[in-house]
């Protein structure tokens, strides 16, 4: 399937009205003994009732500390040193800032309004516990009206959601495949119908065949359900069939912020570009793919001006001195690059094919 017919019969996201979640100037550091290293910086975005927004990027770009943030997992030394995740409740009730927000606050909304679906899946179920004890576990914490028997029988629907069995509720981790193991995890996350999922990287450990299935079930359980998606992958080509919006993060910043469909056809920032020429389509005449050059800045010495300049094959001058923050390209489609900046891109020198100045 080419990645512009996964966008023709990629299902549209749940019409619901509202946003649930305002993230804004967000900032996190892993504290070191000398300079904190800053992670995420400045990030902001803002995530629709019924939406997925997939984040995407290399190795270190700061996905995983983004979700981390999000959802306040975040152990020593890593903490949010500024911005704020506000959470908007579907019920009306007040918003609750999670970076602020108590514990106590925090162990009311977990799995009830946020939950989090972590990057090893499949090992990160408990392996001396049967399936049904760690769903009646979550569910009989939130419900305590649920007596042992309606839980089990509940977890047992759970999994029949996810395509597995209900008669698996009696089996250990370790008796289930890599992808039941990935699907159950999916399963125990929705548990208690939240409004927002995370999810970082389910699919990384489980084959095409296993990843396409997966895929479809939370597609199918988010249209059912309605709850809305941050689905966090290293691979852009899965989300340009999977996500509604795609924020591309390059040296804990977010890049470029927009469509699916406007990052398939016209990516904006050079980085989003090497990304989305960097895998093969299935249909079209075979071309030599060049990958983007060079390696991940070190965020305990970031290059100065554009983080990516120095990998930038469309760099020019200044780019090494000014940092571009994210704007407007076109609509709700934006940008963190100095080539959007008609005047800064005018007084550039000229660009060689090999991205060097002359």
């Amino acid at each position: 399937m080419s990645t512009q017919t996964a966008h023709d019969t990629r299902p549209a996201a749940r019409a619901a009205s509202g946003d649930v979640l305002h993230v804004t100037g967000l900032t996190v550091e892993y504290g070191t003994d000398g300079d904190p290293v800053r992670a995420c910086t400045d990030v902001t975005f803002t995530l629709r009732r019924g939406e997925i927004l997939g984040v995407a990027g290399e190795s270190g770009s700061g996905k995983s500390t983004l979700i981390t943030a999000l959802t306040r997992l975040q152990r020593p030394p890593a903490a949010t040193t500024a911005g704020s995740i506000v959470f908007h409740p579907r019920d009306g009730g007040p918003a609750v800032d999670l970076v602020t927000a108590s514990p106590r606050t925090l162990r009311a909304l977990r799995w009830t309004s946020l939950s989090i679906v972590l990057q090893s899946a499949m090992d990160a179920l408990n392996p001396v516990m049967r399936l049904g004890a760690q769903f009646a576990d979550v569910l009989r914490t939130h419900d305590r009206t649920l007596d042992r028997k309606a839980a089990w029988a509940r977890a047992a629907e759970l999994l029949t959601t996810v395509g597995i069995s209900g008669d698996r509720v009696r089996s250990y981790p370790h008796e289930l495949s890599g992808g039941m193991r990935q699907r159950a995890g999916i399963a125990l996350a929705l548990a208690c119908g939240p409004e927002l999922v995370v999810m970082d990287e389910p699919t990384t450990a489980v084959d095409v065949v296993m990843q396409r299935q997966i895929l479809a079930q939370v597609l199918r359980l988010r249209r059912t359900l309605g709850f809305a998606v941050v689905f966090v992958t290293h691979d852009l080509s899965l989300l340009l069939e999977l996500a509604d919006r795609i924020a591309i993060m390059y040296a804990g910043r977010i890049v470029e912020l927009g469509t699916a469909q406007e990052l398939y056809d016209a990516p904006r920032h050079p980085y989003t570009r090497g990304l989305r020429d960097s895998f093969p389509p299935l249909r079209a005449p075979l071309w030599r793919l060049t990958g983007i050059p060079g390696t991940p800045p070190d965020l305990r010495r970031p290059p100065s001006g554009c983080p990516f300049h120095p990998r930038c094959p469309q760099r020019f001058a200044g780019c090494d001195t000014h940092l571009p923050v994210l704007g407007e390209a076109g609509g709700a489609h934006l940008v963190a690059c100095r080539l959007d900046d008609g005047d800064a891109a005018a007084t550039g020198t000229e660009r060689t094919t090999d991205g060097g100045d002359r």
